[in-house]
Order: C-alpha cells, then sequence, then structure tokens
C-alpha cells in the first residue's frame, strides 16, 4: 500500500501557461500537417479524397493558412513567457543544452548496453526533451521562412533570385514530413506509449516516473526546493508591471506586422479562376 501510494504522489512539471501553448502548438500543427500533406503529394489517391473531404483546394489552402497563422502567433507568445521567466523573474532557463546532457547520453548509452548498472540522474529536462524542443524550434523556423517565401512569391523573388521559390517549396515539404515522422515515431512512442506521460496535460508526474527520467529534479523537490523558483514580490511586481508595459506595445507592433504579412499580397491567396473560352468552328460546307 505504500509503495502504490508513493507512486501515485504527484510532483509538478508543467505551468498551466506551458500547457495552453503546448495546446495551440498541438492544434495548430496538427491541423497543419493534415492540409499540407496533400497537397505535397497532390497526385496520391488519398491527396484527391482528403482534399474533397476538407472542403476543395480553396478550403485546405485557407485552412492551412489560419493554422500556420496561428503557429506563428503561438510562437511569438512563447517568446514572450521565455522572456519574462528569464528578464522579469530571473528564472534560469533549463530548457539550454548543457555539457551535463552529453554525459547523460553517453551513461544511458552505456546504461542500455549493460556496461552501467544503474541509469544517469537527469534534470527537469533530459537530454532527449532537450534536443527535441531544439528540433522543434528549429523546424518552425524553417517552416514560417519557407513557408512565407511561397505565400508571398512576388515580394520575395522582389528580393532574392527567382529559383529561391522551388527551393522553398523543397524544403517546406520536406521539413513537413520529417516533422510529422518525428512526432508519430519519436514523441508519440516516447512519451505517451512507452511512459504514458500525460504531464503535458495534467501539469504533474508521479513519483515513480520522476525518479526515471528526472531523479535530479525530484531530488530536489524532496529537499524542499521550489518547482519554480522566483523572486521577492516588491521586487517582481516592479518588474513585471515595467515588462506588461513593454510587452504590450511590442506584442501590438507583431501582431499588426504578422497581420501585413499574411495579408498584403493577394496573388498568392487566390487561385486564377479557370477561364473556358468558346472555340470558333467554322460550319462544314457540304460538297455537292
Amino acid at each position: 500500500m505504500a509503495d502504490k501510494t508513493e507512486k501515485q504522489q504527484q510532483f509538478p512539471r508543467f505551468r498551466l501557461m506551458a500547457r495552453i501553448e503546448h495546446i495551440v502548438l498541438l492544434v495548430s500543427f496538427t491541423v497543419l500537417s493534415i492540409t499540407g500533406l496533400p497537397q505535397k503529394y497532390i497526385e496520391a489517391p488519398f491527396s484527391e479524397t482528403m482534399i474533397g473531404w476538407m472542403g476543395g483546394i480553396e478550403a485546405v489552402r485557407m485552412i492551412h493558412r489560419y493554422a500556420a497563422f496561428m503557429l506563428v502567433t503561438g510562437s511569438a507568445f512563447h517568446l514572450f513567457t521565455g522572456a519574462y521567466r528569464s528578464l522579469v523573474k530571473k528564472e534560469r532557463m533549463r530548457i539550454m543544452l548543457r555539457l551535463s546532457d552529453a554525459r547523460d547520453l553517453w551513461d544511458t548509452i552505456r546504461h542500455n548496453l549493460g556496461f552501467l548498472p544503474e541509469p544517469p540522474k537527469m534534470p527537469k529536462f533530459n537530454f532527449g526533451e532537450k534536443i527535441e524542443y531544439w528540433a522543434v524550434i528549429w523546424g518552425t523556423a524553417v517552416m514560417v521562412i519557407t513557408g512565407f517565401m511561397l505565400w508571398n512569391p512576388i515580394a520575395t523573388t522582389f528580393i532574392l533570385p527567382g529559383q529561391i521559390i522551388p527551393a522553398a517549396l523543397a524544403a517546406h515539404g520536406g521539413e513537413a514530413v520529417l516533422a510529422v515522422l518525428s512526432i508519430l515515431i519519436w514523441h508519440m512512442y516516447n512519451v505517451l506509449l512507452k511512459h504514458r506521460n500525460f504531464s503535458i496535460f495534467t501539469g504533474s508526474l508521479p513519483r515513480h516516473q520522476m525518479e526515471e527520467e528526472h531523479g535530479l529534479e525530484l531530488e530536489r523537490l524532496e529537499t524542499g526546493g521550489d518547482p519554480w523558483p522566483g523572486m521577492s514580490l516588491p521586487v517582481l511586481q516592479k518588474r513585471r508591471r515595467n515588462f506588461l508595459i513593454i510587452s504590450v506595445i511590442l506584442s501590438s507592433l507583431i501582431m499588426a506586422v504578422l497581420v501585413w504579412l499574411f495579408t498584403f499580397e493577394q496573388t498568392a491567396i487566390t487561385t486564377i479562376p479557370r477561364v473556358t473560352r468558346e472555340v470558333f468552328v467554322p460550319l462544314a460546307t457540304a460538297v455537292p
């Protein structure tokens, strides 16, 4: 009974805002994948069927663009929340890669091969989670940049050579396939199936999973460590007020720029309608 109670003891893992950001990323990424892959493999039999289910190519393209706007907005919001934790609360960025992650990776390999009796004790974010996080950052940057080029080809080729458009198309589609495979093969299996780790939705993790995946963080919490170290309230309130003023101004400017970037070139948004012309066919003259 004691062991069962111990395993059910929950430890804080993710704050509410991080879980909301994950839901925004999850929804936007899923919609982008469902609407983007049929366009990449347009000649495949399933593509025509899926596009038909979603209302036709025009509807698919517009849904894809709305999801892209959602992804970009969520990414910008993530930058603001990261800046708030770093600049206002002075929290250490524990998602950054460190030399200790390389040692943990090496010790994990040794443990899996049987050369090390115990797996390494890892911090709040282990090396696998850090690699996956930064892969998402890199992939999102590639998708946003190449997606903008494809959405606004005239503006892009006004600055860059025309060959950049097919290159952007290849990079956009290739990165999309890589991202989908990574989520299906690595993320869903390693997080949801193998470890049944739902902490990004619940905000907490049982003790036995903390011990297995985040031993150092578990020791810190059990010795009285604050889940999210902060600072004294008066200093925090002053920093928070200044950050709020600056962030409102910057976010308003960023949102205005995003709306302009996503709407200023209409030629890439609408498909040129098919033109049907009557062809003059002279009447055949009967030969006597």
